[in-house]
């Protein structure tokens, strides 16, 4: 190792190997002829395949990346995906003081992005983001545990807590005031600024990793209604 990079914290991790060579992906190939002509379809298999694989946790784990204008600056978080409809893939979420609200209040666009890594599967998603009503919202909404439902209506998401008042104490105190206002309710209302946003895509690439990063990689984009399907190079 040279002196350059012995200085820095982390160079060239390649997993559990000895060597800096990263690993290579074998477990799988993709062919046109193996996609469907929707999207749509062809992700609800990947999707269903890694959640019956038993060695994908949690296939439902997105990285959702939003985007503020004018200053252009980027965030990312991981949250779930709970629904896929015909239109999009739908996730919930505080909407009224969290950093992805700042954001797609000045730029309704999203960036979603699934990494399966026992399948060596990735899937990207772009599009605009369209909020659900509170009709829709409440019908996942009831689905939560208490505890969450009691949560998102007590955490100002994103909000500093004040270290000088007891910084989780603080959120402690929401969380009680919460329960005492709910109790003895037979439901819990949605919170207005809690709920579903359903990113509508108008890119989506499934990715297959392959050996020497010669990846196969394809990408529907939208065209009028329908869609078209090229190959990318890797």
């Amino acid at each position: 190792m040279t002196a350059s990079n012995a200085s820095k914290l982390i160079f060239a991790p390649a997993g559990s190997n000895t060597t800096p060579q990263a690993d290579q992906y074998t477990k799988g190939t993709l062919s046109r002829s193996q996609l469907s002509s929707s999207p749509f379809t062809q992700f609800h298999t990947w999707f269903t395949h890694a959640r019956d694989s038993q060695s994908v946790h949690q296939p439902e784990t997105v990285c959702f990346s939003t985007a503020h204008l004018p200053s252009g600056s980027v965030s990312s978080r991981y949250v779930y995906l709970k629904e896929l409809d015909s239109k999009g893939f739908v996730v919930y979420s505080n909407w009224g003081s969290s950093r992805k609200a700042y954001d797609v209040e000045s730029n309704p666009r999203a960036a979603l992005a699934f990494w399966w890594a026992a399948l060596e599967k990735q899937v990207r998603v772009e599009g605009k983001c369209e909020r659900l009503s509170d009709e829709e919202s409440q019908a996942y909404y009831d689905l939560r545990a208490q505890g969450s439902r009691i949560g998102a209506w007590a955490s100002e998401q994103s909000k500093v807590l004040p270290e000088e008042k007891g910084e989780r104490e603080v959120l402690e105190k929401r969380v009680k005031e919460v329960e005492e206002r709910f109790a003895g309710a037979e439901e819990i209302p949605v919170p207005g600024f809690w709920g579903g946003m359903r990113v509508v895509p108008e890119m989506i690439e499934f990715w297959q990793g392959r050996e020497s990063r010669l990846h196969d990689r394809f990408r529907y984009l939208r065209d009028g209604d329908g869609w078209k399907i090229e190959r990318l190079s890797p």
